[in-house]
């Protein structure tokens, strides 16, 4: 058992890692949320008395904090009191009076649950929604159940639940996915229940459908979107090759002399790349370390990425040339020009790109 475990930390650790590495266009506070609405039946777990089966509604609002991570808000209303014990005559009737139950809704539940994406954990995210998922679901929550008299000692209690997604998501743009939800919901607290908290004589097995809806994102899309590597790297060797092209200082001469300066400005030694954080024209720590490594005369060219207006970017993208250049200054290097260009192109180009000549 030790070893299982072991095995599934290292696999676990192997894929986080890999997944710290996917390139995605940063969310805004509001981006990957989610509301939905199901049904569904219950029915104790021990499975030795399941009819009646309980019916069940539920809706809930959701956020995706990652592809693989997320949590939802749930609120599940019970329309059955055919809950715990094995008995032909179940020990807890909510509700249930000499002339029947006072309400249609039996009680209710509002919990908060954790979900997590076992197909992008384990097969990655490719910038698009697979149309068939799976995933795991676990929460935390209190329940209300409406009995009458001496009985509502029973009614109030926390409980708990675990189930599996099965996730199918539907349409071009992926904003519409069904779930089928098989889940346990336990009782762990309350004065209907002592010793270990989850007992199967105290939990229920819940079957739920559901429709969600993804609402759209600032990126443009329902779902979470990937940065494009090749064209930033294709936009980084254009800039480049702007840089060589641009005309060289002229330099004074001095043959007449026994020591000849070397100029100033000759061909291009080394070309250093430094990233901003985005909407911020502030040095990292590794951007600082890059740039120590610069020497001598310098031409600077900074971008923006697309999110902004036009204004803005060119802005911004001067106030990162300007940090560049008075940081190389403040080391000894020579600037000979910074040059914020706004938004060079398509890919998401928060970088500054410094020629030492």
């Amino acid at each position: 058992m030790k070893r299982f475990f072991l095995s599934f930390a290292i696999a676990m650790a192997t894929v986080l890692s890999a997944s710290a590495e996917t390139a995605l266009v940063a969310q805004k506070p509001f981006d990957n949320f989610y509301i939905g609405i199901g049904g569904g039946v219950a029915t104790p777990l021990k499975l030795k008395k399941i009819f009646p089966l309980n019916g069940t509604a539920s809706v809930f609002v959701g956020k995706q904090f990652t592809p693989v991570w997320g949590a939802e808000i749930e609120g599940t209303f019970w329309f059955g009191s055919h809950a715990y014990g094995n008995e032909a005559q179940p020990r807890i009737h909510f509700n249930e009076t000499a002339n029947g139950y006072k309400t249609i809704v039996r009680g209710h539940y509002v919990g908060v649950n954790a979900t997590l994406n076992l197909s992008n954990l384990f097969g990655g995210y490719k910038g698009v929604p697979r149309s068939f998922e799976v995933g795991l679901v676990a929460g935390l929550g209190w329940t209300h159940a409406y009995a009458p008299g001496q009985k509502l000692k029973y009614g109030n209690h926390v409980d708990g639940k675990t189930g599996v997604d099965l996730l199918f998501n539907l349409g071009a743009a992926k904003a519409h996915t069904i779930r089928i939800q098989p889940a346990i919901d336990w009782t762990i607290g309350g004065t209907a229940n002592t010793g270990f908290p989850l007992k199967a004589s105290k939990a229920e097995l819940h079957l739920m459908a559901a429709y969600i809806y993804h609402f759209g994102n600032s990126n443009g899309t329902h779902y979470f979107k990937m940065y494009d590597d090749s064209a930033l790297r294709a936009e980084i060797a254009r800039l480049n090759d702007e840089l060589a092209k641009k005309p060289k200082e002229v330099v004074v001469e001095k043959v007449v002399e026994k020591v000849v300066e070397k100029p100033v400005a000759s061909a291009i030694a080394a070309t250093t790349v430094v990233t901003f954080a985005q909407g911020s024209a502030a040095l990292t720590a590794e951007a600082k370390a890059d740039l120590d490594k610069v020497k001598g005369a310098v031409e600077i060219i900074a971008t923006a990425s697309p999110e902004g207006s036009s204004a803005y970017n060119k802005k911004l993208s001067q106030k990162r040339a300007d940090a560049v250049a008075e940081y190389l200054k403040s080391k000894g290097v020579t600037v000979n020009t910074a040059v914020g260009q706004g938004v060079t192109g398509s890919a998401s180009n928060r970088i500054a790109i410094i020629s030492a000549r």
